[in-house]
């Protein structure tokens, strides 16, 4: 019997494909692959391996190190987007016994023996029955056809695929029955998802659909929770689905980068204006008259000047964000933008960086506050402590949490905070 255990490091898809090869090892007929939660009681160790930035793939070194040096005994499978971009260098890495590239990483569904070959369908059969955590994820979509010049992404996951509808509806199903009550739905580049499908549908058919099939039994029950959007995205078709949906969290994130015109054309991000995020939310208001939103949001970009990240700054400040990812810019070996004149100071990005979360932090609190001055909050209940998640995607604390199982929605009255960030709630008897 081998015993294995996975790390995931970097975005959601890597979380689900990681999950799918757990499950395929462990649940193959006649395996002789058993999973453990413990690094040091393994015989083989995956590491699903991000390469978005330049700190991705040092933590990517670092954990290989540090498995090897707690469990030499060990060996070590290195897959994902790091593992496309640098094979030869991370194999050189101590206790790799095998590199695994992004493009044949569903060659691993076959089991931990295999050295991974190239899919055979359009889309990775990658699926999921369960889930490690209490809100799975469901992949959607993979890669990008769209090279933006910072981003490393179609280098490493290839390009935009997409998932069949009626499978994306299976799963959901089987998820729902298995007792999850908050799915997220996620891609790489959900502004692509449908080019090369029958029909071409595009994402917001596949939340109608879902919402068609599924809101009749489970509205209030269960929801969804949608991952990264482009602004582009957020059109009249968006407008009509979110508002007339009974699933959908009231919850964005979107992939703005920057608040900046001039910035997002050299990114390679001009075919969206900033403005039409900022539209979109005071449209969508008339549906949701309080919602989260989050948005990823990169500093420091070659040539960005001082008007252009002050243009950033007084756009977010306009922007109903009540949470944001931000990012400096690191350059990626392959992309365009490595290349560009008027590369940063590191001090510089760090500054700009600095300035913009603490904008983002001061518009969060406020948005604290407004949660906590409402009658009710629904809290997805993570874990048996009564961590928790808000429908706005607010962290919450349920207490007392003892007689409340995992994976329940839960109807709670904000009554405080439990910390800097998170809320304090009451269930509702």
């Amino acid at each position: 019997m081998i015993e294995f255990y996975t790390a995931t490091l970097g975005c959601k898809i890597n979380q689900y494909e990681t999950r799918a090869i757990a499950e395929a090892w462990a649940g193959k007929a006649g395996s002789q692959a058993m999973e453990t939660l413990d690094p040091l009681a393994a015989d083989l160790i995956l590491i699903n391996s991000c390469a978005v930035t330049a700190n991705a793939v040092r933590d990517l070194r670092r954990s290989v190190r540090k498995y090897h040096r707690d469990n030499p005994a060990a060996g070590i499978i290195i897959t994902g987007c790091a593992a496309q971009i640098m094979p030869e260098e991370l194999a050189q890495l101590p206790g790799v016994v095998r590199v695994i590239p992004q493009e044949e990483k569903s060659g691993l569904l076959e089991g931990p023996d295999s050295s991974g070959r190239k899919p055979a369908t359009p889309f990775a059969p990658f699926s999921i029955a369960g889930y490690h955590r209490s809100r799975p994820v469901v992949k959607v979509q993979d890669g990008c056809s769209h090279f933006c010049t910072f981003c490393i992404v179609p280098l490493a996951r290839g390009r935009s695929v997409s998932r069949p509808v009626d499978e994306i509806a299976a799963e959901v199903g089987r998820l729902l029955d298995a007792g999850f009550r908050e799915m997220i739905l996620s891609g790489v580049n959900l502004r692509q998802f449908g080019r090369d499908l029958d029909g071409k549908p595009s994402f917001w058919d596949v939340v109608h659909r879902l919402e068609q099939e599924f809101a009749p039994r489970w509205a209030g029950r269960a929801r969804f929770r949608i991952s990264s959007l482009e602004p582009g995205q957020l059109d009249a078709r968006a407008l009509e689905v979110l508002g007339g949906s009974k699933l959908v969290c009231p919850q964005l994130h979107i992939s703005l980068q920057s608040g900046s015109p001039s910035v997002l054309k050299r990114m390679g991000r001009g075919h969206y204006k900033p403005q039409q995020a900022l539209d979109f939310c005071r449209e969508l208001r008339a549906f949701w008259p309080e919602f989260g939103l989050g948005a990823d949001l990169l500093v420091g970009f070659p040539g960005e000047t001082d008007e252009e990240f002050e243009t950033t700054m007084e756009f977010c400040a306009e922007l109903p964000l009540t949470y944001g990812h931000v990012f400096p810019y690191s350059p990626r070996p392959g992309t365009k933008a490595a290349d560009m004149d008027g590369q940063l100071p590191p001090e510089v990005k760090k500054e700009r960086a600095a300035r913009l979360r603490k904008l983002v932090s001061g518009k969060k609190k406020a948005f604290l506050k407004k949660l906590l001055a409402m009658d009710e909050l629904a809290v997805l209940v993570q874990d048996e402590t009564g961590k928790g998640v808000s429908e706005y995607y607010a962290a919450c604390q349920v207490e007392p949490a003892g007689p409340i199982a995992p994976k329940s929605l839960v109807r709670c009255r904000p009554v405080g905070m439990a910390g800097r960030d998170v809320v304090r709630c009451e269930p509702v008897e």
